[in-house]
């Protein structure tokens, strides 16, 4: 973190993805990239600013949630959060080839809490669903949690049935929660 803090400072509060060559490069999307700087800390260096203080608004409001990665340190361009170490949901899926209930009852724990914190959108795709070592659910990339009401996970279920999960999954919501199901079931259709 010394190592990083150094090259904040050298940069004048903005590090650039150039300045971080030796730390591994664990994501790269339309917003930014994702750089692990320890253990258990990443900084996503973001390509607009209005993004980040996006996603740093639902980190922030996040932050009493299991589900939502420990904000650690932001700046003018960046996010220093919590490290995930684990699998995503569509490389669980690969590796597993099927999505057992106690999986679906993780995910919809994460969609109540993602409404517990008061964020508007209800939502994520699939590969924002992250499983730490312990199969602990976390959910990333968080930009649009506010600003766009959405209490149906239509991504979720975009995501899923593109993977070929989501009547498996829906049989899940099913035994688990009949009236949601009932209530989504509608929306699938």
């Amino acid at each position: 973190m010394e190592e990083f803090s150094a090259i904040v400072a050298k940069n004048k509060g903005k590090p650039s993805t150039k300045n971080l060559k030796k730390y591994k490069l664990i994501g790269k999307g339309a917003d930014g990239s994702v750089f692990q700087l320890t253990a258990d800390r990443c900084v996503k260096i973001f390509e607009k600013e209005q993004t980040k203080e996006l996603e740093l608004k639902a980190l922030q409001a996040g932050q009493s949630s299991p589900v939502i990665p420990r904000l650690y340190e932001d700046g003018p361009n960046y996010i220093v959060m919590e490290y995930v170490k684990g699998i995503s949901l569509p490389q669980y899926l690969k590796i597993e080839k099927q999505l057992p209930e106690p999986i679906v009852k993780k995910i919809l724990a994460m969609l109540t809490e993602l409404e517990r914190v008061g964020f508007e959108r209800r939502d994520t795709e699939v590969r924002h669903i992250l499983f730490n070592e312990n199969m602990e659910v976390k959910v990333i990339d968080l930009k649009r949690a506010f600003g766009s009401f959405r209490s149906n996970p239509t991504k979720l279920f975009k995501g899923l049935e593109k993977k070929g999960y989501l009547e498996e999954f829906m049989q899940h919501v099913k035994n688990l929660n009949p009236s949601l199901y009932n209530g989504w079931k509608s929306t699938i259709d």
